[in-house]
């Protein structure tokens, strides 16, 4: 399962933003550094307006989102690196999730700590994306010293590695994110193995209040967030943690209706949760039955037999053909019977490629 961690300062809204995604109380949201230790985790649901559509054609009540599971992890500090407030616990955390969001405190309330007294969006976002790197240039130190010795036998992966080390430690200590750093395809795979924390993709969030959730670029620290986030080639969401927070007791009518009231078109937490899904370059097909509709996630440019492996390694294996219909195409003829006898349903093979909203039905044999 997707895995996105949720990091930044303490006290900039990491713990509320996780209960929004979550739709519990499950984190302890105080003020005070370091309310969370443990990582908190959570399964959220990919928001997907094709589901409960498509289990009505199919007369099932049973619906199964994709999901992307969030962590929330404790807030880093200045000297994170070095070990500063539990930092190395903090970052080994890191490590294990696929993408990070770097909430960023983007709104004025004095009843609410800053751990730097001020609210700065550029020095917080420094002062985090510091640590990371610096983080990173001790694990990339270490490989070289390894990598050295060993190319200098002869062995082939070792060069590639030293190729790719000597590209990311400079940038790194030039303050750029491996992510930013061009490698090619036989040093991005020696990369992987480095498990960089600034090569995850990043999602800032800019945490605002509520007054600026409607025209978030009026805000001078969203703005900043933007350009910030922009320069790196990363994505910006802005949201307002602690409404959503509120939200999550409503029904998604309601909370609808509300953010129409404030002049919001869309929630945060769901522009949140396809910029994670999309970040990864990830994607839904759908299977439709009595039993129940559900949503699988597979990385884009996945074949058919792969993709039949995500629901069991059985069908993978004694794969035959997929039967294909677009959601948009079922939908349009009105059931399985009409979109076959319109010629919309399609039989294909292990070549195959999946696209976004097939919906598919896997014949296979073992």
């Amino acid at each position: 399962m997707l895995r996105v961690g949720i990091v930044g300062l303490p006290n900039v809204g990491k713990s509320t933003l996780f209960n929004a995604l979550t739709a519990q109380t499950a984190a302890l949201a105080a003020n005070y550094p370091f309310a969370t230790i443990e990582p908190n985790v959570g399964v959220v649901a990919v928001p997907d307006e094709r589901l409960e559509p498509l289990a009505r054609l199919v007369r099932t009540e049973r619906i199964v989102p994709a999901t992307v599971e969030f962590v929330d992890i404790a807030g880093l500090v200045r000297g994170a690196s070095r070990g500063e407030g539990l930092g190395n616990q903090f970052l080994a955390h890191i490590r294990e999730v696929d993408a990070i969001v770097h909430v960023v405190r983007c709104f004025e309330d004095e009843s609410v700590v800053h751990v730097e007294a001020t609210v700065d969006p550029q020095r917080d976002i420094e002062t985090i994306n510091i640590e990371l790197a610096l983080a990173d240039l001790a694990t990339l130190e270490r490989r070289r010293d390894k990598a050295q010795k060993v190319a200098k036998t002869g062995d082939k992966s070792a060069q590639t590695e030293l190729r790719a080390l000597d590209k990311l430690l400079p940038a790194l200590a030039e303050g750029l994110p491996a992510r930013a750093v061009s490698l090619d395809a036989e040093e991005r795979e020696a990369a992987r193995s480095f498990f960089l924390l600034t090569a995850k993709p990043m999602i800032y969030a800019a945490n605002v209040d509520e007054r600026a959730l409607a025209v978030p670029r009026a805000c001078p620290h969203v703005r900043r967030v933007e350009e910030l986030a922009a320069r790196e080639g990363a994505e910006c969401v802005v949201i307002c943690a602690q409404l959503e927070a509120e939200l999550a007791a409503l029904n998604p009518e309601e909370r609808r209706d509300y953010l129409r009231s404030l002049g919001v078109e869309s929630s945060g937490v769901e522009r949140m949760i396809q910029s994670a899904y999309r970040l990864l370059g990830l994607m839904s097909f759908l299977t439709a039955g009595e039993k129940e509709v559900r949503a699988w996630t597979i990385p884009r440019g996945t074949r058919a037999p792969q993709a039949a492996g995500r629901i069991h390694s059985d069908m993978e294996r004694g794969f035959i053909r997929a039967e294909v219909v677009s959601y948009d195409d079922l939908m349009r003829a009105g059931s399985f019977a009409a979109a076959r006898e319109q010629g919309l349903l399609r039989l294909e093979g292990k070549d195959y490629v999946i696209r976004e909203g097939d919906v598919v039905y896997f014949r296979f044999n073992v």
